[in-house]
This record gives structure tokens, sequence and C-alpha cells, in this order.
């Protein structure tokens, strides 16, 4: 280190001279006269010249005012060409006194060079110093364009941490069929001596936070193996060739230490849909594609090197990419059940100190949706929660805290509301509210509140009781009814609507246009999909689709998505009119504490 600072600190001193030494030539160069060559012509254009003489390259003049001015000619020969005839012209006019030249003048040469030599021979040094101090001709610079087109890999430390199945939580079927991969790189003779091949390629399909990635370091931890990870983005680069050189890279390197497992995090980065999006391919993408789908044709299914990928964006992957000899298989990594939910809650709360009065079991039913990246954050913000207030165990009220911080983000306490908007954000939350306790197949009400959360001025929040796979037309329309109500309740309260339900309104307008377009739930259009699910043009469909459907077709669609929110519309008016009393008094309560908890607001029906 003592030694890179000298070499350093002697760079720096050789430029400061190189630097004064090309300064003191330049100064030189000029010393022998104070203006320069345009400077000369502007005098003599202007007739302000009245003797002039010259002695060899140096110019001595006078002008009108008396004062005397020099320039150094860099030859005397350019200077005759333009100026003499001028020069002459003055003198015949008396202008010009006296002048005093001698054809033929000599051009100094050594004083013109000098400074571009002195700056040769400085940048030479500065070079050979650089070169140096990298170790030899070419240095790093060379070494770092030899390793340009190298993969990035990175590599599980051997003295880290291993992660096996034990360690996922919530993906029971899809562990089982990793198994196989395992017990494979494990004992390949097992399943050689009948025949059979491990699929080349297995892709983890699944939404963000799933555990995919997490799922493949554990099939590598399991096996025992070398595991090779690197992201998709890693392979595009703007300079061309680049990412097809880092794949053959990291199936040789893969090939060297097989038994191996290569995750490719991420690979809807390099292996979308050839010849899509804006503007057509991309060639240095798809060229990258067409090495990877080279490499992983070209290594048998018992090498010992199984490929894993990761992404959340199937459909527009590469078909080519997807063929039985690649990706063989795709497991589904989906969002976790309520067994799946307790069970990461349980792997994530090791280590951190939970009250008598934390019951996971009704955690994992409050979080329905929740990905293991949601739990694992649920219950971090807890710990952080739990050291603000200065408490030494995680209880359940922080637990409930940061579930709704993990939903809605955090509260906006210091923020400064008129009362205006106060009393609309009460009745538009209890608006909400009343209209979901009105439904019989809707999640019932956690927590109204009119205190700002992230971009909302107040929010009403339910909780799923349990988990659903699909859902009904009736649960959507009332999903719809529901979103209406705060618009409801400000046009039958105040007299008057806001921007406040804007968010609510193009919620309502998606879920009825999916029934309709998506779902076929529509009585008049029949069990037709008018969506084809290609309208996503900019990350890999094509932009020149045809709409499926008629022009007749597509009113037709408008005129049942509007009647779908006319009728959602009418009943939310007619609950909260059979209601009305709740409703003021829910609104009243919030705007005296900002908070109401599913408790209190049952109540104000009991009680009423």
């Amino acid at each position: 280190m003592t030694e890179r600072r000298r070499t350093r600190s002697l760079l720096l001193i050789l430029i400061l001279v190189a630097a004064v030494l090309i300064s003191y030539a330049m100064s030189n160069a000029r010393r022998a006269g104070d203006v320069s060559y345009s400077q000369l012509r502007q005098y003599l254009t202007e007739e302000q010249v009245t003797t002039l003489s010259i002695h060899d390259t140096r110019l001595t003049g006078k002008l009108r005012d008396g004062s005397m001015f020099t320039c150094q000619l860099y030859s005397f020969d350019t200077f005759y060409s333009d100026f003499n005839d001028l020069v002459v012209e003055q003198a015949d006019k008396g202008i010009i006194e006296s002048y005093d030249y001698q054809p033929g003048s000599s051009t100094n040469w050594l004083q013109l060079l000098l400074p571009y030599v002195l700056a040769f021979f400085a940048f030479i040094l500065l070079m050979n110093i650089m070169t140096r101090m990298n170790g030899g001709p070419g240095g790093a610079v060379n070494d770092k364009m030899a390793r340009f087109g190298e993969a990035r890999i990175q590599d599980i430390p051997s003295d880290g941490k291993k992660v096996t199945f034990k360690d996922v939580a919530g993906a029971e079927e899809e562990k089982e069929e990793l198994e196989e991969i395992v017990q494979f790189l494990r004992d390949p003779d097992r399943y050689t001596q009948l025949g059979a091949h491990i699929p080349k390629g297995v892709l983890l399909v699944g939404p963000p936070g799933t555990g995919k990635t997490l799922l493949a370091k554990a099939v590598a931890g399991e096996a025992d193996v070398a595991f090779l990870s690197i992201s998709g983005s890693d392979f595009v680069e703007m300079y061309v060739g680049v990412g097809a050189s880092r794949v053959r890279d990291l199936f040789e390197q893969a090939k060297k230490q097989s038994p191996a497992i290569v995750f490719i995090d991420e690979i809807d980065a390099v292996g979308r849909q050839r010849g899509s999006g804006l503007g057509g391919g991309h060639d240095e993408r798809e060229q990258t594609l067409n090495q990877l789908l080279v490499e992983m044709d070209g290594f048998a299914a018992n090498e010992g090197v199984v490929v894993l990928a990761a992404t959340n964006r199937v459909d527009i992957l590469d078909p080519a990419l997807l063929r039985p000899g690649r990706f063989d298989r795709q497991v589904f990594v989906g969002l976790p059940d309520i067994k799946g939910r307790q069970d990461i809650l349980t792997i994530h709360a090791k280590g951190k100190p939970l009250a008598e009065d934390v019951d996971l079991a009704k955690v994992a039913r409050a979080t329905a949706g929740f990905t293991g990246a949601d739990l694992e954050n649920l219950l971090n913000e807890a710990a952080l929660l739990t050291g603000r207030r200065g408490q030494k165990f995680i209880t359940e009220d922080a637990i409930q805290q940061s579930v709704i911080k993990v939903i809605a983000g955090p509260e906006k306490h210091s923020r400064v509301i008129p009362e205006q908007e106060r009393r609309l954000t009460a009745y538009h939350e209890a608006g909400h509210a009343v209209v979901i306790h009105a439904l019989p197949n809707h999640d019932p009400v956690h927590q109204i509140t009119i205190v700002p959360r992230g971009q909302s001025g107040g929010m009403t929040i339910f909780l799923p009781e349990e988990d659903r796979s699909y859902r009904s037309r009736s649960f959507m329309t009332e999903q719809i009814v529901s979103l209406l109500g705060g618009r409801a309740a400000e046009e039958m309260m105040l007299g008057d609507i806001s921007t406040g339900a804007s968010s609510d309104i193009q919620r309502a307008t998606a879920i009825a246009r999916k029934m309709v377009g998506t779902y076929g739930m529509s009585e008049k259009l029949g069990n037709v999909a008018f969506d084809t699910g290609s309208d996503e043009v900019f990350i890999g469909k094509s932009m020149g689709h045809a709409r499926p459907y008629s022009e007749r077709t597509a009113a037709e669609m408008d005129t049942e998505i509007r009647a779908i929110i006319d009728s959602a519309y009418d009943r939310c008016r007619t609950i909260l009119a059979e209601s009305k009393p709740q409703l003021e008094a829910v609104a009243a309560y919030l705007l005296e504490h900002e908070t109401m908890d599913a408790e209190t607001f049952e109540r104000c029906f009991d009680q009423i």
C-alpha cells in the first residue's frame, strides 16, 4: 500500500513538472512579442501603424498613439505574402512613415517546435510510468479487456452458510419437483443405468418475492455441488458479441466444475421473444439468446450440468427456449397458502424475541396474498418498531401495525390537513366501510383511518379471512361496489364529489373490463375472451397486432362495462341510504379519533 502511494506521488510530481515545462515553453515562444499575428493584422487594416521593421522573424512597430509593439513572426514569407502590398500602399499614402525589412528572413523553427517537443516527451514519460504501475506492457488495461467477455459469476463461498430445503418454507410441492435433480446430481448412475436422463433445464416461474432464487440455492446446497449464479442483465452490453462470449464462458466454467448448477436469474432480460418490442429486435440481445440456445443444446444431459432459471414473465420468453431439450420442465412457485405462510413466519421469527401474545397462525390468516419476501419484511418492520418503542419483545400490536405498514405504507401524522378535507375524507372512508359491511361475500373491515398513508389521504383496510384461488362474478361485482362506496358517500352527505375517488374508479373500471373482456362474465357478449394478453408491446410482444374484434363489439363492451359500473353505483347509494345513521356515526368517530378498529366499527351497527 505504501509503495502504491509513493508511485502515485511520483506520478503527480511528474505531471506537475511536465505542465510547468509546457507552460514555460509556450510563454517563451510568445515572449518575443506582446501581440499576436491576428492583432497585427487588425492594426494594419485599421491604419494604426506608423513605422515597422523586421529583423529575422521579429517585427517591431509603432502605433499612432506613440506606443511600441512587437510580434513574433513564424515565417517572413507568410508576412510578406499577406501584408507587403498593404504596407506599400499605406506608405504611398503617408500613413506608414517608414518600414524596413528584407525578404528571405529565416523562420525560428526551434522556438516554434519547442513546446510540442516538450509535450510529446512528457506524454511518453507518463505512459511509461503508467505501464510500469500496471505491471508490464498493456498492464491492467489489457487484462480488463481480456476479462470483459468473461461471465460475472457469483459463486457461493465455500465457508459460507449452505442453503438447504429446510431453509425453504411454503413450497413443499416445488421442493418435491426439484428433489429429482438433487438425487441425480448426488447419484447419477442410479438414473443412467435405467436409460433415464435428467432435464437439462428447469424454469422457475412465479411472482416476485416467492422464493425462486432461494429454491435454486437450496438445490445446490442439498446436492453439495458448485453453484454458478448470474443475472440475465449481466449478458446484455452495449458492445456487440460480449453477451454471447459471456454465455460461452459461463458454460465452459460449469463443465470444468461439473457436477454443477447454473442459475440464471431474471432470464427474461435476455430470453425475450426474438423480433419483438418497439422498433423490432435487438441484435446484441438476440445474438446472446442464440448462443444460449446453442450452449443448452450443446451439452449432454448426463454431463452433470443443470441449468436453473427464474422469471416472473414466462409469457414473453422465446418459444425456442421453452421446448424440451432446453428447459424441459417448468415449476410454478406461487403465493404461499396459510400453512406455508405460517412456516415462513416461523423461519423468519428465529432469533427474534416474540411476546407471549403473538400467535403466528393468526398472523398467517391475516396476511393472505403476502409473498415470502413480504413476510420477512413484516417481521423485520415489527422488530424495528419494537426497537423504536424501547421494548424488549415483539408484541402482537407491533406485528399488526407492521402488517398495515407493509400494505399501505407509513403514517404521515405531521401533514397539515384543512378541516374541510378531513371531513370529506371521513365520509369517504366511512362510505367504503359501511358498504363493505353490507356485502355478504366481501372480506371484513379491519381498520379505518383518515391519517394519510403514502399518496392516499385515508384508508379502509380489509383483510381476507381465507385464501382464494378463483374469484366468482358475485365476488368481483362486490369488489366494484365497495370501491365506489366512497364516491357515493361524498355525493350523498356533502352534495359534491372530489378527486379522492379517482384511484377507486380506475380499479373498479379495470375489474369490470376484465370481467367483460377476459373472463367472459357478460351475459350480453357471452363466454368469449376478447383480451388476447398482447397489449404490453414494450416488453416483448409485437406492436403491430390487430384488435381481434370489430368496432361494433368494442362499443358493446364499453356499454357492458358502463352497465356494470352504474349498477354497482346504484347499489352503493341504496346501501348508504339504508345505513345513513351508521355512516354518520363512523364519520364522527373518525373526525374525533382519526382511526377506528374492527370492534369499534361493529359496535356502531349493534348500538344503532
